[in-house]
């Protein structure tokens, strides 16, 4: 891998780049032991673990985890299995979120929208949301969402 994770960087971005870079290092070392260059040997087995695959529940936000967290939870979770949280009843598909010291406290799950943008309350600060998927309706950035549900209050998402 030619650049370093970046703190914005998905799973499928990650994924796309290190297939890129796994099929060049293939090549050249299957090149490499065909001319001898290099030599064939067995790799240790010492300090091998395993990561075992991402459920769809483990995909699911805990709105009382620190920003970071919840941050880095999408993240991880996208593009599959998909992050998500529940509002209404209806699980909504969540795109990737930035911590925002800036848009003042929320409780956790509290959603504030506002014309442009919409935050979520975590145990620390509120992140703000970037795309948004509901149920049957195509992934859209998160104001549009916003702005048709007509938010009350004291609603917001479920952790």
């Amino acid at each position: 891998l030619t650049q370093a994770v970046g703190v914005h960087d998905t799973t499928g971005e990650l994924l796309d780049r290190l297939a890129r870079a796994g099929a060049e290092l293939l090549l050249a070392t299957l090149d490499g032991i065909a001319s001898g260059a290099l030599t064939a040997r067995p790799q240790s087995n010492q300090g091998v673990s395993l990561a075992p695959k991402l459920t769809v529940e483990d995909a699911r936000i805990d709105w009382r985890a620190t920003a970071a967290v919840v941050d880095r939870r999408i993240r991880g979770c996208t593009p599959a299995p998909g992050a998500w949280s529940r509002l209404r009843d209806e699980r909504i598909k969540l795109g990737p979120v930035n911590p925002d010291a800036s848009a003042g406290l929320l409780a956790p799950g509290r959603i504030r929208a506002a014309r442009r943008e919409v935050h979520v309350g975590t145990g620390t600060v509120p992140v703000r949301l970037g795309w948004v998927q509901a149920p049957g309706k195509r992934m859209m950035p998160a104001a549009d969402w916003a702005r048709g549900l007509r938010l009350g209050d004291d609603e917001g998402f479920s952790s």
